[in-house]
């Protein structure tokens, strides 16, 4: 007997899933749900602090110097 994905009972012939595969994820749908949608708000949560908190800096204690400093000569 070969193996591979249509000796599954949970898949078709055309690659999509059957009935005993959407049975058996039904439980765990609203669940997954508010976890992913949990996890892209603190990704954005976290990428807006991020920004926030970067673009408050002034860089007003760096010291720029006018001309490039001249190589020195050994």
């Amino acid at each position: 007997m070969p193996a591979g994905i249509f000796n599954s009972t949970y898949y078709g012939k055309d690659y999509r899933a059957g009935a005993a595969l959407l049975r058996a994820r039904r439980p765990y749908l609203f669940k997954n749900a508010l976890t992913g949608i949990g996890l892209v708000g603190f990704s954005i949560a976290v990428y807006s602090y991020t920004i926030r908190a970067v673009g408050q800096d002034e860089f007003s204690d760096v010291q720029v110097p006018d001309t490039p400093a001249a190589k020195s000569q050994q």
